[in-house]
């Protein structure tokens, strides 16, 4: 199927910038705004962030606050996992795994390693497609995609809540404050 085709293609080809490629100039809201799509795969025409998105990411400790009213490298990474992990994790757990990250490494580091595991994860789901599956087989692919996203969704938290414990971020994953 062509449609199958496409997005194999865009699954292979399409990957947030290198960390040397993000700006390295300060960018103001509505330039951060435009920006972001270019990171993030979509297939629709829904806003891929919000201004009101970038606040509420601030508010709830995902991204650092603006510097003046300027974002940079940092926060564009921030905001590219963060566009990316939320379609399969809450707030409460993604800012569990940004505490906890803070101690793994530097911005740059985290990034870098976000955009590895990314295109593993890419390449390997336009690796089980089949472009050449007839139309009635794609039911099949749907359910499989799904329980392959359940199981490892499964996974996810149960070590994140591992890490958690460990790290003593446990009460993130409740609603708490880190103390």
């Amino acid at each position: 199927m062509e449609e199958i085709r496409e997005l194999k293609e865009r699954l292979e080809g399409e990957r947030p910038v290198e960390w040397e490629a993000l700006p390295d100039i300060g960018l103001y809201m509505d330039q951060l705004i435009s920006y972001m799509p270019r990171q993030l795969i979509r297939f629709d025409d829904r806003e891929a962030l919000t201004s009101a998105m970038v606040n509420n990411y601030t508010k709830s400790g995902l991204v650092p606050r603006a510097e003046g009213k300027k974002y940079n490298r940092t926060h564009l990474a921030y905001l590219t996992a963060i566009s990316d992990l939320k379609q399969v994790l809450s707030v409460r757990e993604m800012r569990t795994l940004v505490a906890i990250g803070k101690n793994v490494g530097t911005s740059q580091e985290q990034y870098d390693y976000f955009c590895r595991v990314l295109d593993q994860a890419l390449d390997q789901a336009a690796g089980q497609l089949n472009e050449e599956a007839a139309e009635e087989k794609l039911p099949g692919m749907v359910l499989t995609y799904a329980l392959q996203s359940y199981a490892h969704g499964l996974v996810c938290r149960r070590l994140l809540e591992i890490m958690a414990q460990k790290s003593g971020c446990a009460d993130l994953l409740k609603g708490g404050k880190k103390k």
